[in-house]
């Protein structure tokens, strides 16, 4: 694993109290690694779990040809350009079992979805398409149907021996149903990525505590466990820590022992009084970062000792040695900029140490209903709401007052409209790109 100097040393421009996010989502890939552990469970544990090998069909889906639609299955050929058709029934087939009798020209065969196409037979008729006719035949009007229409092929979704999911997908319900396809019980997964988070700070309150002046209750801890529980992964809450070394030294010894990676929410901004900032410090190779952004600017990465280090006398600080440890982010102190921190930075760091390969979900583009003023040279993050307009065409506006610490707005956004970095003011009717929350919180 890369050092943190390691890491810096890639990166064109790199400086860490002027970090564009792009830059940030650069480093963090290097940084980070996947899992390696795997398990095998059932399909009904796989939900939101990352393959760790492909899964190969072990047969063809669909098995034989068959019937897309409820109707009647005939040979196509019979069709004439602006003609109707009139076919004898001769008999039934049914979804599950194959119909041994045979359909000569001028005859049809009253079939289900899913039911076995006899040989010689290569069209469906829907049911709705045909009217009745005397002595048990069907009429098909003109111009309907076209040879062939209806008819799903053996193998054409997937062959035997093929690969039906590539390691490094994400298992969403639709993979689940494909898995249960080819009558697979269980699939290899890695194991779930641990990930240990608290809060930090003196004026922290728990929920059930007295309010006292000049202290907050924690919102923090429920937004991030929140985050990390949508995302599939094992949750270690270790609550809120006090600002004394010794509390602070311990609960990040733990949560190094017991995870992949540490969640912490304040301590990291240059001239805070509390001694988070110091102990990330002496325990870890950590980096202190001012990234161009807003709301988020402060943010520590990097990682921390785990007892085996600590036993061997502290985290290696010679840039040549191997890395080891948790995966430190160390976010910001206000409610919005933690979860836009997340949103932006952690969240996909996390996906690629879960070993999901997938993709990033595509920033959608929206016509802007207001003015939005931006400055160039930073990375603007605004809660927005998307709605769709009377054209079809997506439109959205924010949510008003932008404060890091506002986080109702959260609530009632359902976006985050992404300003970039070198992006200006906006104007009504301008389009922009807005980062949706639908499935993500």
């Amino acid at each position: 694993m890369k050092t943190i100097a390691q890491i810096a040393a890639e990166l064109q421009g790199y400086d860490p109290q002027a970090l564009s996010a792009d830059q940030v989502s650069a480093f963090l890939e290097r940084l980070v690694q996947p899992v390696t552990a795997t398990e095998e469970i059932g399909i009904f544990d796989a939900l939101g779990r990352v393959l760790a090998r492909d899964v190969v069909s072990p047969l063809r889906v669909p098995p034989p040809d068959n019937s897309a639609r409820d109707g009647y299955a005939f040979a196509g050929a019979q069709l004439v350009a602006g003609q109707p058709l009139t076919l004898r029934v001769v008999g039934t087939a049914l979804a599950g079992k194959a119909w041994t009798g045979t359909v000569g020209a001028g005859e049809c065969l009253k079939i289900m979805t899913g039911a076995i196409m006899p040989p010689g037979l290569d069209t469906v008729v829907p049911q709705e398409f045909t009217t009745a006719a005397d002595g048990g035949h069907i009429t098909i009007a003109a111009n309907v149907l076209h040879l062939g229409d209806n008819r799903r092929f053996k193998g054409e979704d997937l062959m035997e021996g093929g690969v039906a999911l590539s390691k490094g997908a994400l298992l969403a319900p639709a993979a689940l149903g494909l898995v249960a396809s080819l009558g697979l019980k269980t699939v290899a997964v890695y194991r779930r990525l641990r990930v240990a988070y608290f809060s930090t700070g003196d004026e922290i309150l728990s929920l059930g505590e007295p309010p006292r002046e000049g202290a907050v209750y924690d919102s923090n801890r429920y937004t991030v466990f929140g985050l990390l529980t949508r995302l599939g992964v094992e949750v270690i809450d270790l609550g809120v820590v006090r600002d004394t070394p010794a509390l602070l030294e311990a609960a990040f010894r733990d949560a190094a022992q017991r995870a992949d990676a540490i969640i912490t929410s304040g301590g990291v901004s240059v001239g805070e009084a509390d001694h988070t900032r110091t102990m990330m410090q002496q325990l870890g190779d950590v980096a202190f970062w001012r990234i161009a952004m807003r709301p988020g600017r402060p943010m520590a990465v990097g990682r921390i000792a785990s007892a085996a280090a600590a036993s061997a006398g502290g985290y290696p600080k010679d840039p040549g040695q191997a890395a080891t440890g948790a995966v430190l982010f160390g976010l910001p102190g206000n409610p919005v900029a933690v979860m836009v921190t997340f949103l932006a930075f952690v969240r996909p760091a996390l996906l690629r140490m879960m070993g999901s390969t997938r993709p990033a979900p595509p920033l959608l583009r929206a016509v802007s209903t207001e003015a939005i003023r931006k400055k160039p040279g930073r990375t603007e993050y605004q809660r927005g709401t998307v709605t769709t307009a009377a054209d079809g065409t997506l439109q959205v506006c924010t949510t008003g007052n932008q404060g890091s610490g506002v986080l109702s707005s959260m609530v009632q956004a359902n976006g985050l409209i992404v300003l970039h970095h070198g992006q200006g003011n906006v104007a009504p009717g301008d389009a922009v790109d807005v980062m949706v929350f639908d499935g993500v919180i």
